[in-house]
């Protein structure tokens, strides 16, 4: 149930369960998180294969990166949006849940989601493709885990209410041995420094919209996971330049 629940949260995959699942598989999930995220970064790779011998790299990166927001519904860049619309334009607490609320998109949220596609696009074409397409997605739904856990939920209820309700540390326990197979097998040592960077940038992250909201929000954990994302593929740049 974990597993299936993760998956329909995070992709668009169809799933077993129904469409409106209840507060013990939405906990159970978070599990299971890295694991969904290294599902969509084995099929983002091998799009990227075929993609290869159609286009050019340019093209097969925009591609790609069109392809991971197909996959998870832009569920997370629209978390990133609202994120970014409530945090920066709103001047209190209160004003900032009511603006990540409201359906309307913003300067901020547009802004937002211009530089994080961008920066995803130009530091694709800066490391190999194996463990970048692999980690991105994986380590970045970690991430997301790590930040329920660690946060209070800024709201009364919603949505990312049973996310947090769910997050014990076995959970987060057995959602970070997944990260760490996945970054030892495919970068040896350096999987556990990446590791260890990874999550404090997406803590940085959290600790900020925490100070700004009093807690996180289900936005605030879509744009954790994207923050996440150019964390780790800046990253992944900065060990192959050096």
């Amino acid at each position: 149930m974990g597993f299936w629940a993760a998956l329909q949260f995070l992709t668009i995959f169809p799933t077993p369960l129904p469409h409106k699942v209840d507060d013990k598989p939405a906990g159970e999930s978070l599990t299971y998180f890295p694991l969904v995220g290294l599902i969509l970064g084995a099929i983002l790779f091998g799009l990227q294969y075929v993609l290869k011998f159609i286009f050019p790299p340019m093209v097969t990166n925009a591609l790609i990166i069109a392809a991971l927001v197909i996959l998870t519904g832009a569920h997370h860049l629209d978390g990133l949006i609202d994120t970014c619309d409530g945090v920066f334009a709103g001047k209190t607490i209160k004003r900032r849940l009511a603006i990540m609320a409201d359906t309307r998109v913003g300067t901020f949220g547009i802004a937002g989601a211009i530089l994080v596609t961008l920066l995803k696009y130009a530091s694709l074409s800066a490391v190999p493709m194996l463990p970048a397409l692999l980690l991105m997605p994986t380590l970045s739904r970690w991430g997301m885990v790590i930040a329920i856990f660690t946060f209070p939920y800024a709201r009364a209820s919603g949505m990312g209410s049973a996310f947090k309700q769910g997050a014990t540390w076995q959970r987060l326990a057995i959602a970070t041995a997944i990260a760490l197979v996945a970054a030892v097998t495919l970068l040896s040592w350096k999987g556990i420094v990446l590791l260890i960077t990874v999550c404090a940038c997406a803590l940085s992250s959290a600790v900020y919209f925490n100070h700004r909201l009093r807690g996180l929000t289900g936005d605030t954990y879509g744009a954790v996971n994207e923050l996440t994302e150019v964390s780790v593929l800046l990253l992944l740049t900065i060990f192959w330049r050096l």
